[in-house]
């Protein structure tokens, strides 16, 4: 057992092996190599996010990952000539540990880790990507955001956040109606501020002369159009761009259609639900229906990105009678602040003072998505005065009995080791609300303190941001889009995570 005064020497050596990573997940990065910790970015990340992601691990995924077992692999990864990948350390520290017989046991403060059985390891389980340096995509795709609101500047920033060598998805406009004169400087406000999510990570310049923004290097046009089809994109030197439709104003393949008469203009996605035939995306769900002759997809609402991930890792292991699904909505620019006519019913009182019930589409979006649950899920809504993050209460009824244990043992398992661990978080704490779950990237979390079970009624209580988590997942379907491929070391990790 350790020893009382032994905790606080431990925690300042693994702050000292934190601190070591950073550069060597930089120069990583650059380099595109990406490095996670159990589904976890670990670039970008300050020394208390690596350490508090290695406490997380050890928490869920119930072994003893600490920095000790972590940076020699990264370390390691550092000296080799790695080419494009995506490389989750934490998964192979835990894989060498078991190979070497060397994990730490728990109430132990670190382990003997062998730096040269590190470096024959990962040039082992990395044999297939070292000198390998073929670009995740041919050529960089160009990005336009239609429109700038809420979900178009998270988009903003993930993009930016994302633009690594330069060789992926590069944002090179956003398209706006125009304000006043200082339109072009109060957009830069907004994205360099936001009360939510906090201060835009990076640099920010306003260009006047020459209408664009300078976020961390990358020149951001700001163009100004009343229609879809009235700009010129090839003017700005734009061609073949992804235009995100962020609006919400055009819902349907055609209206959305008037995006391809702009020149420079070659796939449009929808950052809400499709209306007729279009296809809705989830992505970790239905992301193999993408074809490259697609030229205009939707990525569905934040509420199905966050439900249908639980429900089709649940329906492919337990039989699903019947069930009904709530959402608890923090309330939206579509509502009224204080009591006035809205087109909708109820959605006309005000937003922060009331709980307003309201519909979903959300219940029909899943029976397109999953089809085995036709007929077996009903839906329903709540708005409530909190600006961000929302809950799904999902009550569903089996065919079998289970227990508290199965589930959340197959919900904890899905979140780290299934294709869905980007789009499945778990946590076990038992006093987390909903603030807690602010920015975090993943479409849903099961909060597995909540979960309910008696005998064949199952009811499971998901978080999601409905802004962060959602436009996380919209950026995933156009990676997917676009081509953009990695290496996955070990196979099992989501190359459209982050």
């Amino acid at each position: 057992m350790a020893q009382l005064e032994d905790y606080f020497p431990d925690w300042k050596e693994r702050e000292a092996l934190a601190e070591a990573m950073i550069p060597l997940i930089g120069k990583l990065y650059r380099r595109n190599v990406v490095t996670y910790c159990y589904g976890r970015a670990l670039h970008n990340q300050s020394v208390t996010q690596i350490m508090k992601t290695h406490r997380y691990v050890r928490q869920v995924a119930k072994n003893e990952l600490s920095e000790y077992e972590s940076y020699p692999i990264i370390e390691a990864l550092a000296k080799l000539d790695i080419g494009p990948s995506h490389i989750d350390i934490g998964k192979l520290a835990a894989q060498f540990m078991a190979e070497s017989g060397a994990v730490a046991k728990p109430g132990e403060l670190g382990a003997s880790v062998d730096s040269a059985g590190a470096e024959d390891f990962v040039k082992r389980v990395c044999a297939e990507v070292i000198g390998r340096h073929v670009p995740p995509i041919e050529k960089p795709q160009d990005v336009v955001l239609y429109g700038f609101g809420r979900i178009g500047r998270l988009l903003a920033r993930l993009l930016i956040e994302k633009t690594g060598s330069g060789e992926q998805l590069v944002l090179r406009a956003i398209v706006v109606r125009k304000g006043g004169e200082d339109d072009i400087i109060k957009r830069a406000s907004l994205l360099r501020r936001d009360s939510i999510h906090g201060g835009f990570q990076g640099t920010l310049r306003v260009d006047e002369e020459n209408s664009c923004l300078i976020a961390n290097g990358n020149v951001i046009n700001v163009i100004y159009a009343s229609s879809p089809d009235q700009v010129d994109y090839e003017s700005y030197g734009i061609h073949n761009a992804v235009i995100i439709d962020n609006t919400g104003v055009w819902r349907d393949e055609e209206a959305l259609s008037l995006h391809l008469k702009s020149k420079g203009a070659a796939k449009v996605i929808l950052t809400a639900p499709g209306k007729g035939n279009m296809k809705n995306i989830v992505s970790g769900v239905n992301s193999h229906e993408i074809e490259a002759s697609d030229t205009i997809l939707a990525a569905a609402s934040c509420t199905t990105n966050a439900v249908v991930p639980v429900l089709k890792a649940f329906a492919d292991r337990f039989d699903i009678d019947h069930g009904h699904m709530e959402s608890v909505h923090s309330y939206t620019n579509d509502q009224n602040l204080i009591d006035n006519y809205h087109k909708k019913n109820r959605r006309g009182r005000g937003a922060p003072l009331n709980m307003v019930i309201t519909e979903t589409g959300a219940s029909k979006a899943v029976v397109k998505l999953i089809p085995e649950m036709a007929g077996k899920l009903t839906g329903n809504a709540i708005r409530v005065p909190t600006p961000d993050v929302s809950l799904a209460i999902l009550n569903l009824s089996l065919s079998k009995e289970t227990s508290v244990e199965e589930v959340n043992d197959f919900l904890r398992d899905a979140a780290l080791h299934s294709s869905l661990q980007r789009q499945i978080d778990f946590t076990s704490s038992p006093d987390v609300v909903s603030s807690d779950f602010v920015g975090n990237r993943h479409a849903c979390i099961v909060d597995s303190t909540a979960t309910i079970v008696n005998g064949k009624n199952v009811v499971l209580y998901v978080w999601y941001d409905n802004e962060f988590g959602y436009a996380c997942q919209v950026v995933r379907v156009v990676q997917n889009w676009a081509g953009i491929s990695y290496p996955l070391i070990p196979q099992n990790v989501d190359q459209q995570g982050f």
